[in-house]
């Protein structure tokens, strides 16, 4: 998780960020004793979690978090405050998490761990990319009429987000087999995978544009793209086992845990 810590007083800000740091979630965290700096960085470089003094000079927190809001909706904001009486003030901007100053690295990870439930609750589809391939609806197996349908959409969830054509999903679920291409067999699968995700109400995760199918990862809990943004889970040498294509990915993914 990406993260942005604002206070005006250079030693509670030093103790925030080391707090904010020493949590196993957070890959980065930019620091900030300005609500207008802080406002300016978020707007280029959008953050998983925003924890802010409430009393602050200039705008303050509440304003900057209203702002905040605005331009990095998904952003979740943590106010920091030694004044209890702000509590209903920040809940009402519907704040994720509320810390009283002295806040400690456990304090922290406690709210890090209650937006990450959140975040889970809000991806009903879970993903499984290490070991074999297998798709979870709040925590049941998902079922594919076909064999190939599964493997339609892990083709589709290795690609990350980005567009495939018939042609090429052709080519890699099925290799050298030439009578296998088959473009209405292709069109089938599509409308298998429509209908298990209909299913679970999952079915915009499925997109297309023009001849160009692909899924959408913000709706998917996935390990392999929580390893791509934060290095965890551990990679232990599996990936999609059961997809000979997916061996490329699997070696990349090598590359980047023995770097």
């Amino acid at each position: 998780m990406i993260a942005i810590a604002v206070d005006d007083e250079p030693l509670m800000l030093g103790a925030l960020t080391k707090a904010i740091n020493e949590s196993p979630d957070i890959t980065s965290v930019a620091n900030f004793t300005s609500c207008e700096e802080a406002l300016d960085y978020i707007k280029s470089n959008p953050a998983d979690i925003a924890f802010l003094d409430i009393n602050m000079r200039g705008m303050g927190g509440l304003s900057l978090a209203e702002k905040i809001k605005g331009v990095c909706p998904d952003c979740k904001i943590v106010f920091c405050t030694g004044y209890e009486e702000y509590a209903i003030l920040a809940f009402k901007l519907h704040a994720s998490g509320y810390l009283m100053k002295p806040i400690s690295a456990k304090d922290v990870q406690a709210e890090i761990d209650n937006i990450k439930g959140v975040r889970q609750r809000e991806k009903p589809l879970a993903v499984r990319c290490f070991g074999n391939f297998e798709v979870f609806a709040k925590g049941e197996k998902l079922t594919f009429k076909r064999s190939k349908t599964k493997e339609l959409f892990a083709f589709l969830v290795d690609r990350n987000g980005a567009g495939v054509t018939v042609a090429e999903i052709g080519v890699a679920l099925w290799e050298n087999d030439e009578e296998q291409k088959n473009h209405n067999y292709i069109h089938q699968l599509f409308r298998d995978l429509r209908q298990s995700l209909e299913a679970v109400g999952m079915e915009k995760i499925f997109e297309r544009n023009n001849y160009f199918y692909s899924i959408n990862p913000e709706k998917l809990d996935c390990d392999y793209y929580e390893y791509l943004k934060t290095g965890k889970p551990e990679f232990h040498g599996e990936y999609m086992s059961q997809y000979s294509w997916a061996e490329k990915t699997c070696g990349l993914l090598w590359e980047k845990k023995t770097k």
